[in-house]
Order: C-alpha cells, then structure tokens, then sequence
C-alpha cells in the first residue's frame, strides 16, 4: 500500500488520489468504493479529498484518463522499432498483460463502467481508449496483410476483436482464481494459439 504525505502540491495530490483508487480497486469491489475509503487510504478528511475533485464521479474521469494515457502509452512504447507486425502484436499482447499484472483493479473498473446502463461521460472514456486500442490493432494486422505475414483472406476487424478478447478472457480467468499471476502464466500459450490462427498458410 502506498503512503501519501498529507502535504502535496495540487497536481501530486491529484495523482496520489488515482494511485488510491487503482490501489483499492484491487482490493474490493470498484462500485462499492466511497469517497470516506479513498480519503482514509490517502489519510485525509474527505473535505480535503473534495477540494481537489468536486464530485466522486470527477475522481473516476481522472482515474480512467490515467488509465487510457498509461495503457496507451506503453503499448506504443512496446511496439516501437518492431519491424515485424506479428512480433509487434506480440510485444503490445504482452506489455498489455503486465499492465493488469501491475494494476489489477483496472480491468475490473473499466468493466464495471460498460456495464452501467445508459450514457455516462465515465463509460464513453472507455469506449474512446477502446476504439484508439483498437485502431492501433488495425494498422498492425492490416500491414501484417501486406507483407505475407498474415493469413491474406484475415478479416482484421474480427482478429482485433479476437486479440482484445483474449486478453479480457485471460483476466476473467485470473479474477475467478483470484491469482493474477495466472494471467502472466497463461498469456503466452494463449498469443501463440492467436498466432496460429491469424498467421498465414506455410
């Protein structure tokens, strides 16, 4: 658990209380967590929680920011100067898996958030790092295409949705045997079969 000094610039403060979330979003429930249990994880009054995020639903839009610009940014990085796009999506599979292995509570609060009913600002901020997710999916399997090194019939939409499943299937996995570490057990048999599937024909 994490230790938050009671004194920190407005911006630290900001980033320790999406630290507290991820962090007990881990622990319990992601719909059960209150404002008193953010406040008494960081060791503050729940007034000096709400000078920095008015409302509780303005803590879950920074959370989820953190998530998509975190998420985002290390699957490029794993990508990056990979020639080969199966090799590519490989290393994004991969750098995917350790993500959740990091912050498990992640995955559980973004499907939390697509299961609520109707439109809410929280639940078009996954679908929007979902759709970016999924573009970068698209050009990787299109440019795998093009150079012979996927199947020239892959329907690319249905390997993107498939790539991203494998991974959801994988943390459902882990959060029914309540051990996250089965997920970086499982992860490269199941790329591989992936791999198999989507790769082309000897």
């Amino acid at each position: 658990m994490r230790q938050h000094p009671k004194h920190l610039p407005a911006e630290e403060r900001r980033a320790a209380t999406v630290e507290a979330v991820v962090d007990l979003a881990g622990e319990k429930n992601p719909s059960d967590i209150t404002t008193t249990d953010i406040a008494k994880r960081m060791g503050l009054t729940q007034g000096a929680l709400f000078r920095h995020f008015p409302t509780k639903d303005s803590i879950l839009q920074a959370v989820l920011s953190w998530v998509t610009e975190r998420l985002l940014s290390r699957v490029d990085r794993a990508a990056e100067g990979i020639q080969s796009p199966i090799a590519a999506l490989e290393a994004i599979f991969m750098a995917h898996i350790d993500f959740v292995s990091e912050h498990p509570g992640v995955p559980r609060m973004l499907f939390g958030e697509l299961q609520r009913p109707g439109e809410t600002l929280p639940k078009r901020m996954v679908q929007t790092m979902i759709h970016h997710y999924g573009e970068r999916l698209h050009s990787l399997l299109k440019a795998g295409v093009a150079q012979g090194e996927l199947d020239a019939t892959l329907d690319v939409d249905t390997a993107a949705v498939l790539f991203i499943g494998s991974i959801q299937g994988l943390v459902m996995q882990s959060l029914l045997a309540g051990d996250v570490s089965h997920i970086r057990r499982d992860a490269p048999g199941v790329f591989s079969i992936y791999r198999r599937g989507i790769g082309a024909s000897p």
